[in-house]
């Protein structure tokens, strides 16, 4: 009888009263103390006297989104163990509260359906549209890629090992070429963070993909080494000057104007001594080529 009477004082005061429902003092605990149903009921009796976009509908409006929050929570939950580590799980939520709010407006009780199952999908579809408009790889990318995804799975399962080519691109009823072209394409699907973890859990320990990135530019050490080790053993029957000239064009990349400012010498005069030396030196590992490893 409570909740009749509370429902009746509300009834009775937006009616004798045009101010906004929002503007009563009290409205909230009032509403906190009603049904899931009975505010329902409230709500779409305004929404019919004044319109769904009316302000004396928020109150209920507000009211059920608190109440129905929870589902929110758990359908973007689910969707992030879905999702990479980069999505927050406040941005899902953010986006399935819009999917809400347009399922408590659209929302027809005369159809049979429980509002439950209706804004469910709403909420799911909203927050799968935010995700797609954020998306840098086309939908219909995606969609190729999974359709492979499936018939690699499905012919794993059914040979007992991983397709050949040709049998893939056979069930897919696609040419080789042309699968060829569509996995390259499916291949820039995926987008990771290097500054995600390798391990499952974020301990301190656990070191990020960053850290075990390689450095195209980076020189391999044991091929330094052989370098180092193969340039001392030419420029040892040089002159100091020469076996200057030599480490510094080429380990240091300076030209031959700049070798020549270093020695005091001229451009034309650090050329000559270099193809000199470079004859001797080829000289030196005709001779040798049997006992070098090259």
């Amino acid at each position: 009888m409570g909740s009749e009477e509370q429902k009746k004082e509300l009834e009775v005061a937006t009616e004798a009263d045009a101010t906004p429902l929002s503007e009563e003092r009290g409205y909230e605990e009032t509403l906190r103390d009603l049904t899931t149903e009975e505010i329902w009921e409230l709500y779409h009796k305004k929404a019919k006297e004044t319109g769904p976009r009316s302000k004396e509908i928020e109150p209920y409006r507000n009211s059920l989104m608190e109440r129905h929050l929870p589902l929110v929570k758990y359908i973007a939950e689910r969707l992030l163990q879905t999702l990479p580590k980069s999505i927050e799980l406040d941005d899902l939520i953010s986006a399935g509260l819009f999917g809400l709010m347009d399922a408590i407006r659209g929302f027809d009780p005369e159809r049979g359906i429980k509002f439950k199952t209706y804004c469910t999908t709403r909420i799911r579809g909203s927050i799968l549209d935010q995700l797609r408009s954020q998306d840098w790889v086309p939908r219909l990318v995606r969609l190729k890629a999974s359709k492979i995804d499936k018939a690699l799975n499905r012919l794993t399962a059914e040979y007992g090992r991983e397709p050949t080519h040709n049998e893939l691109a056979e069930a897919m009823e696609m040419e080789p070429d042309e699968l060829t072209r569509e996995m390259d394409a499916a291949s820039a699907r995926s987008m990771y963070s290097l500054s995600e973890k390798w391990e499952d859990n974020d301990d301190e320990g656990s070191g990020e993909k960053i850290e075990v990135l390689e450095d195209q530019q980076a020189k391999d050490p044991i091929q330094e080494l052989n370098q180092n080790d193969l340039l001392a053993y030419m420029t040892r029957s040089l002159t100091p000057k020469e076996r200057f000239i030599i480490e510094q064009y080429y380990r240091a990349g300076h030209t031959m104007r700049e070798i020549g400012e270093m020695l005091n010498l001229t451009e034309s005069r650090v050329c000559q001594i270099h193809s000199n030396v470079m004859d001797r030196l080829k000289a030196l590992l005709g001779q040798k080529s049997g006992s070098l490893l090259m």
